[in-house]
């Protein structure tokens, strides 16, 4: 009996221990916010980015929406020249570090970097979101600048012979003293300018075990919760417990843009349909803290620079879209606008400000692919007072389906009946034991049974 007792007690101190960790966890809940990226690739400026900035205050905050995040780029004075990579003009501090560009921001000309922005941006309730390239600048290593205020120079802490093999700015750091000094000093910068989400990039793959270990000692040395962001992907499964301890979010794919099936000319980019099994076999490593990354969402007005392709209006349809963010959520990925803000009409926002779909991806657990036969594949979730269940059915061929099936066929076999809302159609269904749909090519529903 008493054996019993201490290993009730045990069990309960080990809840709430597990709870406590939730609610301290960087990220409790899947980041949501906005990316520059998709829409304005290397060429973003202050002028643009408050713009979209004020539109997801004012519009979307409200649905949960938060961060904002300058993507790649920030530091190039003339990033159009980026296809000459000679030709390109940095913008570096006295310590080796990269300074928004001026041109672009002008409001970091009288120093403090992007702090004036990021103020803005905590003043409008929001967070503050930054993209690096991992390393140390090259121009930086060439002069052998000194870090920080340490005794190390940077021609120590850098590997001369690591290369971004898509980006020619950086060396890669070493994992010796004066690399974990050089990340020490780079995020206590970015803490500085009040930097909330720091995305760092060509670090997931290949995987670069070392400097997500050392970014991520930097930042709890900071001082400053900074939750990190980890890309490209795919990031291999094989790192699924390391990645989870150093990292908030990390991209599980290749850069994913607005095409449906697989773009043979482009093997470096994911599509819509290819992220299915993905997002499946990623599943059982979704937790508060930890979330494996989609990709954002390349919906709306891609334009004026896209970071892919030409300006254009999303080529996915408006089903594909729908399919989209309802997978996105129901898996529980981090939820990223890519499209322009400031040309955002009514038919985005009815996507992208459905609360219940919304809610799907920040408060459920247990989410998993519950079949897949064909063309025809369907998750299931559960809220996480338990109070709701989710079922999400997905269309993924050229074909319209009909579908009729029971909820039983699902698992739901704990009552005679259940009630069924559309979460899309936002009306209730009424008492069902079943459910007929027909979905049309690439075509989603989610169903929320509930009491």
């Amino acid at each position: 009996m008493v054996i019993k007792r201490i290993s009730a007690v045990l069990a309960i101190l080990l809840m709430i221990s597990s709870a406590g960790a939730e609610d301290k966890a960087l990220a409790p809940t899947p980041p949501m916010g906005w990316n520059s990226w998709d829409a304005y690739g290397l060429t973003v400026n202050e002028s643009q980015f408050r713009a979209n900035m004020v539109v997801l205050a004012a519009q979307l905050k409200e649905f949960g929406w938060q961060y904002v995040v300058v993507d790649e780029g920030w530091y190039l004075q003339n990033p159009e020249n980026a296809s000459m990579p000679q030709a390109l003009r940095y913008t570096i501090n006295l310590r080796g570090q990269y300074e928004p560009a001026p041109n672009r921001f002008p409001s970091s000309a009288s120093g403090g970097g992007f702090k004036p922005i990021s103020d803005a941006v905590h003043d409008d309730g929001l967070k503050f979101g930054l993209h690096i390239i991992r390393g140390i600048p090259k121009k930086t290593v060439f002069a052998n600048s000194h870090i920080g205020t340490t005794r190390y120079r940077a021609s120590a802490a850098a590997d001369t012979t690591d290369v971004c093999s898509w980006n020619p700015d950086n060396f890669g750091v070493k994992a010796n003293f004066a690399g974990q000094a050089w990340y020490d000093a780079l995020i206590k910068q970015y803490a500085s300018w009040g930097v909330d989400y720091l995305k760092v990039d060509c670090i997931a793959n290949p995987y670069k075990s070392a400097e997500i270990r050392m970014i991520h000692k930097a930042i709890e040395r900071s001082g400053r919760p900074i939750v990190l962001s980890l890309s490209p992907g795919p990031t291999s499964l094989e790192h699924a417990t390391e990645v989870a301890k150093n990292a908030q979010l990390w991209r599980i794919s290749n850069d994913v843009w607005d095409h449906w099936e697989k773009d043979p000319q482009k093997e470096w980019s994911q599509s819509v349909k290819g992220q299915f099994p993905v997002l499946a076999d990623w599943a059982e490593h979704v937790r508060p803290g930890s979330w494996p990354d989609a990709d954002m969402l390349p919906i709306g007005q891609l334009r004026p620079n896209p970071g892919d392709g030409k300006p254009r209006a999303s080529k996915l349809t408006e089903d594909e879209q729908r399919t989209m963010i309802s997978l996105w959520a129901v898996s529980r990925s981090p939820l990223f606008i890519g499209g322009n803000l400031t040309q955002m009409d009514d038919a985005l926002k009815s996507l992208l400000t459905n609360p219940a779909i919304l809610e799907m991806d920040q408060s459920s657990t247990n989410s998993n692919q519950n079949n897949a036969q064909a063309d025809l594949v369907t998750w299931t979730s559960q809220s996480v007072k338990g109070d709701k269940r989710y079922l999400a059915v997905f269309n993924l061929s050229d074909a319209p389906m009909h579908i009729d099936k029971t909820l039983a066929e699902f698992g739901y076999i704990d009552r005679a009946q259940y009630k069924v809302r559309d979460l899309w159609q936002r009306r209730e269904l009424g008492l069902l034991n079943s459910f007929q749909v027909d979905l049309p090519p690439h075509g989603s529903v989610v169903y929320c049974l509930h009491d």
